[in-house]
């Protein structure tokens, strides 16, 4: 199966906080942090087919969860941030049209192992990192670099 064409995550109108105008704030250097993004339980290359669509899906959906969080608006543009939450609706659409025909009844399954509960940690280590900063403009920030 491929994904559609929306579902290209390199695509710069769906994520547009990665140019260079959008760079780390150096009033911010001391929020920085490594939320250690779990690349080797996630690697495409390690995964059946069914696998890595649960973890993209569980990446995307904690993502679109991740920027409706209190405050999560602090320190960005809103047009872009719109244009995200936006971009990433759509990706799961998408996505959830291609589920049904890759996953099945394996879902439920799917859900509960290693690769997507790596991904589902991950981004909890990221809201308590938010809860522990009381979402400031520099957490969100560094949430902001980091995703």
């Amino acid at each position: 199966h491929e994904l559609p064409q929306s579902l290209n995550l390199e695509k710069q109108e769906t994520f547009p906080f990665g140019s260079n105008e959008h760079s780390f704030s150096l009033s911010c250097l001391g929020y920085r942090k490594d939320c250690r993004f779990p690349q080797a339980q996630v690697s495409g290359s390690q995964l059946q087919e069914a696998q890595a669509f649960a973890v993209l899906h569980e990446m995307l959906q904690q993502s679109f969860s991740l920027f409706h969080t209190e405050r999560s608006s602090a320190a960005w543009d809103t047009t872009l941030l719109e244009q995200l939450r936006t971009g990433l609706h759509q990706q799961l659409d998408d996505l959830d049209a291609c589920l049904g025909q890759v996953m099945g009844e394996e879902d439920s399954v799917l859900g509960r192992m290693g690769p997507t509960l790596a991904m589902k940690r991950y981004f909890q280590g990221i809201r308590v990192y938010l809860q522990e900063k009381g979402y400031s403009d520099c957490a969100w920030e560094t949430v902001r670099v980091e995703i």
